[in-house]
């Protein structure tokens, strides 16, 4: 079962040797300290994603920015959670040290950006917390194919889901068609113009107001209800095509529009910054590759 793992209890455990790998966690004492979710939720039962853990390890050896396209909306559609829930840290804490820390290790192992952070962090850093809240974040209602392009590409993971602005359904959006149109046009060195639109569109974003731009109900929560109790009776994730989401409502096509065109303009404003050849080649690969194997429904 998952529980939750208070912060100040993994600090006091964690190590140099269990960040790289060398040495699994003290699961006996992080148990003990950890409170229980109920067993009779199946919601809360971790062989669900465990299971997609180990077929995104095997899925993508060799190739592990490309893992989070794929395991993304398929964590979200298994992990059935209200905000409120998502935003415990506790729980992310518990899902990465009790039962997945060879996949943090193995996904974020020698790169730049491994640290303890990957393990316990800010949600759009700790590594099953940044790809829940990308999904919820940047999905159309039931529909996570924007998801499987956002995250296609790190910059939009490592960069624009700290934004606040993301809150807002049209900008999400708005930002994954935007970013659409530059892969289709074959446009290098993608992440660069990813930070450069992040950039503008928060900016920007302090002076306008997106809501009044593009107008958004917000999605139906009692919606997102009945498909967390639907949890209770769900099959398994399906692996070889995306999952349906919570139908809580499609953002309006016009106000994605009206953004894409002034994010369009942003972007074409905005200075790009230029990276030398140490850029991650899966992620800028990925989200065209990602979306034309799984992202077909």
């Amino acid at each position: 079962m998952l529980g939750l793992l208070p912060e100040v209890v993994v600090s006091k455990y964690f190590s140099l040797a269990i960040q790289a790998g060398d040495e699994a966690p003290p699961q006996v004492a992080l148990r003990k300290a950890a409170t229980m979710f109920p067993e009779a939720e199946a919601r809360w039962h971790t062989a669900p994603v465990r299971s997609l853990v180990d077929e995104a390890m095997r899925r993508f050896a060799g190739r592990r920015t490309a893992a989070d396209a794929w395991l993304a909306p398929r964590l979200h559609a298994t992990l059935r959670l209200t905000r409120a829930e998502a935003a415990d840290s506790r729980l992310w804490n518990y899902l990465a040290l009790l039962v997945a820390p060879d996949y943090v290790v193995w996904r974020h192992k020698g790169t730049d950006t491994a640290s303890g952070s990957r393990f316990y962090g800010a949600h759009h850093t700790q590594a099953f917390s940044r790809l829940w809240w990308a999904a919820e974040l940047f999905r159309d209602g039931s529909d996570y194919r924007p998801v499987v392009t956002a995250c296609g590409v790190q910059d939009i993971l490592n960069t624009t889901l700290r934004l606040d602005v993301i809150d807002h359904r049209p900008t999400a959006l708005a930002i994954v068609q935007t970013l659409d149109h530059l892969i289709a046009a074959g446009t290098p060195r993608l992440g660069d113009h990813v930070n450069a639109l992040s950039s503008a569109v928060n900016t920007a974003g302090s002076t306008l107001l997106y809501d009044a731009l593009a107008p958004d109900p917000g999605g139906d929560g009692e919606a997102v209800l009945e498909w967390i109790v639907a949890a209770q009776e769900a099959p398994a994730v399906p692996w070889e095509r995306l999952p349906d989401g919570p139908d809580d409502g499609a953002v309006s096509p016009d106000s994605v529009d009206c953004l894409v065109r002034l994010f369009e303009k942003l972007l074409s404003d905005a200075p790009k910054r230029q990276r030398g050849n140490s850029g991650d080649a899966d992620a800028e690969a990925a989200p065209q590759e990602e979306a034309n194997r799984s992202g077909s429904r």
